[in-house]
């Protein structure tokens, strides 16, 4: 049994998404570039899709890249938030190039008129006419919007609406 398995040959693991391809190239472009503060944000980014990857084991799609992107940029903000309280412009400084290396792989943020459009369209197709009923009307955009705007600003808009 061993004899087949060796004979087989390596097996080459492909990945289903293209996005973490793209981190692995931009990786080895920054470790050309001997640009070190770029390729520990990579590495970080890397690293989280890793952990996802060992933990679930599975190999995620752009979607679910996406999401753990997207929550990286989450931890980010409210880092920026607490150093800014502290005042410690040095570490607000480094968790906004993070931000910014992360968001180049990221799809395009949605502008707010388009953002507007998208909860609009959410609350007219769920009914929603109460703040109770603001959970059928994030599960409607959040699959719209992962990535592409900050979840508590879209959280803000529903409220606005449904207030």
């Amino acid at each position: 049994m061993l004899a087949l398995l060796l004979s087989a040959g390596p097996r080459i693991l492909m990945s289903d998404s293209p996005l973490k391809e793209a981190f692995t190239n931009a990786m080895k472009d920054a470790m050309r570039a001997k640009d070190k503060p770029r390729l520990g944000t990579i590495r970080l980014a890397l690293s989280e899709i890793k952990r996802v990857e060992v933990d679930e084991r599975i190999d995620p799609d752009d979607a679910r890249v996406i999401g753990i992107l997207d929550k990286m940029i989450k931890q980010r903000r409210e880092s920026i938030r607490q150093y800014a309280a502290a005042d410690r412009p040095e570490l607000v400084a480094q968790e906004q190039f993070e931000i910014e290396v992360i968001q180049e792989f990221l799809p395009q943020a949605l502008e707010a008129d388009e953002l507007g459009q998208i909860i609009q369209a959410a609350v007219s197709e769920s009914g929603a006419t109460t703040m109770k009923e603001m959970g059928k009307v994030m599960n409607l955009v959040r699959p719209q919007v992962v990535g592409r705007a900050d979840m508590a600003e879209v959280s803000k808009q529903i409220k606005a609406l449904l207030a």
